[in-house]
């Protein structure tokens, strides 16, 4: 069971023994069984030492259920994104806009982010709007982009850019 849903029944628990807690007290109060000092006591103490811990844990779990989501979607769209590129060898940007239902600039962070894991090799064109994988033992061997026959330059961490036509070399 996710922890969004979990966290979820926790508050609607939590909700049901606090207006629990709360009926019963006052139906003892209307019967004259406790004082009003006992039912107010009964409250409190119902609702600090049965409710609001489930409250609380139930509103943690909500959260990190939601942060689980997030994360989980974020990697779906970089197994996506790798899967297409993987499986062609080369596509478009364009077509990887229109598949994965996303932008442009999603792409290019999704792209960035895999480099940045080590799970990607290969290189983009930006201005021709195209993605090649690659093996990174034959990108190593480049000292020349393949498209302008420019010298490539180191552009960070496991990418070699060229500063001609703005091609990225990743290498894993």
């Amino acid at each position: 069971m996710s922890g969004k849903i979990l966290g979820a029944l926790l508050i609607a628990g939590g909700i049901i023994v606090g207006i629990i807690i709360t009926g019963l007290m006052l139906v003892y109060r209307s019967e004259n069984s406790l004082s009003a000092g006992a039912a107010t006591l009964g409250i409190v103490l119902g609702l600090l030492v049965l409710v609001l811990p489930q409250l609380g844990i139930g509103a943690f779990l909500f959260w990190r259920g939601s942060q689980e989501a997030v994360a989980e979607a974020a990697a779906s769209k970089q197994r996506e994104l790798l899967n297409i590129v993987k499986t062609r060898g080369q596509v478009a940007i364009s077509d990887l806009v229109i598949e994965m239902k996303s932008s442009r600039d999603e792409v290019k962070r999704l792209l960035h982010e895999l480099v940045g894991m080590g799970l990607f090799s290969g290189y983009v064109n930006w201005d021709e709007g195209m993605l090649y994988s690659r093996q990174a033992s034959e990108l190593r061997q480049l000292s020349h982009c393949e498209h302008c026959n420019g010298q490539l330059e180191l552009a960070g961490k496991g990418v070699i850019r060229c500063p001609y036509c703005g091609t990225e070399y990743f290498l894993d």
